[in-house]
């Protein structure tokens, strides 16, 4: 019997053709590197009580809510040159600095991300774009450098968040 069901599976997958394709390990390493930033960023934003939004260290540097509205304007503009597409908001940090409206527009950045993602293969990873960075960029080289502005600013959210007495979401048990 489980032979039998091994052949119909067998005979099942062979008929989607093409349509079958596993990731590519490239793309679906630097997706999962989005995954984990975007899951810690998304947790602190949260995390972080409102009244934090307007927190700065010092008066010379942005507060909490300019910082994640910094990262979402960033997201967008990064995925926009990944994908082509034309990004749905920006202007976040000039324009947003209430909690729910800044998380709202993060979690809205990190979709539009999540779609420069979906039905990204190799060719089309290796599409060399526009950049506003001097050199050579492919469309995957643009979301590896949207990983590491994500991780950067990441990191001035852990700080703020230490010296307000908060432990970040990737110190959590």
């Amino acid at each position: 019997m489980l032979q039998v069901w091994f052949s119909v599976a067998m005979f099942s997958l062979a008929g989607t053709g093409s349509a079958f394709q596993a990731a590519d390990p490239t793309v679906a390493s630097i997706k999962g590197t989005f995954d984990l930033v975007k899951g810690n960023i998304l947790k602190a934003a949260a995390q972080v009580p409102d009244d934090m939004y307007a927190f700065k260290p010092t008066p010379d540097i942005r507060s909490m809510g300019a910082l994640f509205a910094h990262i979402a304007d960033a997201n967008f503009m990064f995925c926009a040159a990944a994908s082509g597409e034309k990004p749905t908001m920006s202007g976040i940090e000039k324009e947003k600095s209430a909690k729910k409206d800044v998380v709202a527009a993060l979690e809205a950045s990190f979709t539009f991300c999540e779609s420069a993602f979906s039905g990204m293969t190799t060719a089309r990873a290796n599409e060399t774009i526009k950049f506003f960075l001097p050199g050579t960029h492919t469309r995957i080289g643009a979301l590896a450098v949207n990983n590491a502005h994500d991780y950067e600013h990441y990191g001035n959210v852990v700080t703020y968040m230490r010296l307000k007495g908060l432990v970040p979401p990737s110190s959590q048990k």
